[in-house]
């Protein structure tokens, strides 16, 4: 017997799926033989063969599919009944009640074992449970629902041909997906628990057993890599509690779950060190900390430096990397120079994209010999940055700028007042113009998203630093002018953000030069010559390359509002970086080259006075952020 149902002769009926049908014709008896159609439990009653399970069935993996009784009627109509089975077929609905094809189709050969087009109609039907259930395995997984479809419609496959090659295989599959998932389970189960199977038992033996019956599942082989992971964790915090032993133990436990992982030893072997090693190490795990702890845990992290410098070996390794832990504590807090990052939105967006500002100092304004100095650049004078800021890689842009209009209901100044500052193609003047604001590119036509937004004055650029602030809960700002400077030179001391040569390097930003062309003809008369960067106007922001500190279009493109008030000189300017405000000042500070800028306008001291009521298609803005 297979699965509780009765074999006769050494080979499974047909009939046998008939007579499992559970539906007899009214009036109809099952022929002397018991060989005929008829339900499972109508034949008991009268006599007939029954269905019986065989020994312990409390494992297995397949159960039995008794059909759904169909009452064809005392004079049925045949034809009708075969399009209805015919329907539930095209329908996918083979064999879940009464209505499915399958019941139907056994219904008609019950009544009429010789129906050949009902004989046709459950082949066909046959061989769509079997394309189900195939469908359903390939999509089981870890899909519970898809692997119980999957057994049933394997049953049904069972009970209308038990000696199909094919279905006998499909029935082999449906038993191994089903001892797969419970080895899975199985060490799922161990792994939330804890249980990885370091004492030769939990979840790694069951993910082992799984891979052994399929070595290429998916799900086993993420177990076997779950396991290994919780090993390296345990022994990661058994180093950090400095019980060296054990980690060495757990370490063991997560090579032996690959063949590659003798690094994991390596590792353990070198932590575990003499006792002034793990003095060190004792100190060090302290002072980190201490870092995580902020406020007072610096001062305290810099005294567990000093104790570990007093007992390590000069140029100790761990020594210098906290001090080097300390060191960007100090300047930066939980980020480094150079690293770029966003914030989230309160709407689930993502803020501009910034970049971390090296601390330092540098010479601000222009020297006393530099050709076209202003006396407004100067004096040069010195300042110093205690701590990083993080800039916008870029300008901001249309898209960015629009959503925080959109958002907070602003209405910015060129919005309001109905006009702004464009350039005139017809007269190569810049021109007041109606009906031009942020959404307008430099002249007066819509700007497209990724534009660096124009039309705005300081005060809008102030709004959307406000309005940034509170979707983030971080506090952006416009940069100061020494911020603007520091990170427009980038470290270097020259004329020009890119040195002292007179023509700018190929690719390096948007400046006016004497190659580039506007769309009817006209050149630039005082601009860089033998220079062209391809744009007459504003290029879209970052298409440049960017400085050394990975910042973009500072030296050229569109000029940016700062937040300083406008000062006639450097003269008691702040030494340490921050911005020069006095409260109800009208004019403010505007930064960087220009599309529409001449050379003296590009050099690096440069600087201009703007009434904060101007829009223009020339000025921009970036932010800050404190860090």
């Amino acid at each position: 017997m297979e699965a509780g149902l009765v074999r006769r002769g050494g080979r499974a009926l047909l009939w046998t799926a008939i007579l499992l049908a559970g539906a007899c014709g009214r009036g109809q008896q099952a022929p002397a033989d018991g060989s005929g159609p008829g339900m499972a439990g109508a034949a008991a009653r009268r006599g007939g063969p029954s269905v019986t399970v065989s020994g312990d069935e409390s494992q297995a993996v397949l159960g039995v599919w008794t059909p759904p009784a169909v009452d064809l009627g005392a004079d049925p109509d045949r034809r009708r009944w075969r399009e209805r089975a015919a329907r539930a077929q095209e329908d996918g609905h083979l064999f879940e009640d009464a209505e499915a094809a399958i019941p139907i189709y056994l219904a008609l050969l019950q009544a009429d074992p010789g129906d050949r087009a009902a004989r046709r109609g459950l082949q066909r039907a046959q061989d769509g449970v079997r394309l189900q259930a195939r469908a359903a395995l390939a999509a089981a997984g870890e899909d519970q629902a898809a692997l119980l479809r999957a057994e049933r419609l394997a049953a049904v496959a069972r009970v209308l041909a038990p000696d199909d090659d094919a279905v006998l295989a499909l029935q082999r599959e449906v038993e191994a997906a089903r001892r797969l998932d419970a080895l899975n389970r199985s060490g799922e189960e161990d792994l939330r628990a804890g249980r990885l199977g370091e004492e030769g038992d939990g979840a790694l033996t069951w993910f082992r057993e799984a891979l052994a019956l399929r070595p290429d599942d998916p799900r086993a082989l993420q177990g076997r890599a779950a396991v290994e992971s919780a090993a390296l964790r345990r022994a990661l915090d058994a180093g950090q509690t400095f019980d060296f032993d054990m980690a060495v133990a757990w370490l063991g436990h997560a090579q032996a779950v690959r063949d590659d992982a003798a690094g994991a030893v390596a590792e353990a072997e070198q932590r575990v060190e003499s006792l002034r090693n793990a003095r060190i190490a004792a100190l060090r795990d302290a002072a980190l900390r201490d870092l995580a702890d902020g406020g007072a845990g610096l001062r305290d992290a810099r005294v567990r430096l000093a104790d570990i410098l007093l007992i390590a070996r000069p140029g100790d390794a761990v020594a210098g990397q906290l001090r080097e832990r300390i060191d960007l504590a100090t300047h930066y807090g939980v980020f480094r120079p150079g690293q770029v990052f966003t914030d989230a939105l309160a709407d689930g967006d993502r803020g501009p994209q910034m970049v971390v500002v090296p601390h330092g100092a540098f010479h601000m304004g222009a020297l006393d010999n530099e050709p076209g100095a202003a006396e407004a650049e100067e004096p040069a004078h010195y300042v110093r940055f205690d701590r990083g800021f993080a800039m916008s890689l870029t300008e901001v842009t249309v898209a960015e700028f629009g959503r925080f209009v959109a958002q907070s209901g602003a209405r910015p100044r060129a919005s309001r007042r109905g006009n702004s500052i464009v350039y005139d193609e017809r007269s190569g003047n810049f021109v007041r113009r109606s009906g031009v604001d942020w959404r307008s590119g430099y002249d007066g036509r819509p700007a497209a998203p990724n534009d660096p937004v124009l039309h705005v004055s300081v005060r809008d650029a102030e709004a959307y630093a406000a309005w940034l602030s509170e979707q983030t809960g971080r506090h952006y700002r416009l940069p100061s002018e020494a911020e603007f400077e520091y990170a427009l030179r980038a470290g270097g001391a020259g004329r020009y953000p890119w040195g002292d040569a007179d023509i700018p390097p190929a690719g390096s930003g948007n400046f006016a030069g004497s190659e580039d062309v506007s769309p009817s003809g006209r050149t630039w008369n005082n601009a860089f010559a033998g220079f062209g960067d391809g744009y007459w106007g504003p290029a879209p922001a970052g298409r440049f390359q960017a400085n050394a500190w990975l910042l973009h279009d500072l030296a050229g493109n569109v000029g940016e509002w700062v937040a300083d008030c406008w000062h006639a000189s450097y003269r008691r300017a702040p030494a340490d970086g921050a911005a020069w405000f006095n409260p109800g000042c009208r004019q403010r500070v505007v930064r960087g080259g220009v599309w529409a800028g001449s050379p003296a306008q590009t050099r690096s001291a440069w600087r201009a006075s703007m009434d904060s009521d101007m829009t223009s298609a020339r000025i921009g803005f970036r932010l800050v952020r404190g860090i």
